[in-house]
C-alpha cells in the first residue's frame, strides 16, 4: 500500500508540471485524482507502520521516482555524484524499511 502511494505521488508530481500551473485541464485534473489516491494510500499504511517510517517511505519513493522521471523523460542531468545521492535515498528507504521494528506494510 505504501509503495502504491510513493507511485501516486511521482504521478502527481510529473502531472502538477505538466498542468502548467493549473491552466491545463487533464494534467490538473490527473493532480487532482491521483494526489487524492496517494494521500488516501498514505493513511491506510498509517494504520499499519510508524508514521515517521511511512512518511520517510513515502516521501523518499516521490523523490526517486520523479528524479529518474525526470532523467529520462525531460534529459536532467544524469551525474555521477546526482545518481549516488539518489542511491543514498533509496538506501535511506530500505534502511527504514528494515528496521521499523517489525511493522509490515
Amino acid at each position: 500500500v505504501l509503495f502504491l502511494a510513493g507511485c501516486f505521488e511521482v504521478a502527481w508530481a510529473v502531472a502538477l508540471r505538466y498542468s502548467q500551473g493549473f491552466t491545463r485541464l487533464w494534467p490538473s485534473i490527473i493532480f487532482g485524482v491521483t494526489a487524492w489516491l496517494s494521500f488516501m494510500l498514505l493513511s491506510q499504511a498509517l494504520k499499519s507502520i510508524p508514521m515517521g517510517t511511512a512518511y520517510a517511505v513515502w516521501t523518499g519513493i516521490g523523490a526517486v521516482g520523479v528524479a529518474i522521471f525526470g532523467i529520462f523523460a525531460f534529459s536532467e542531468s544524469a551525474s555521477l555524484p546526482r545518481v549516488l545521492c539518489i542511491a543514498l535515498i533509496v538506501i535511506g528507504i530500505l534502511g527504514l524499511r528494515f528496521t521499523e521494528g517489525g511493522s509490515t506494510p
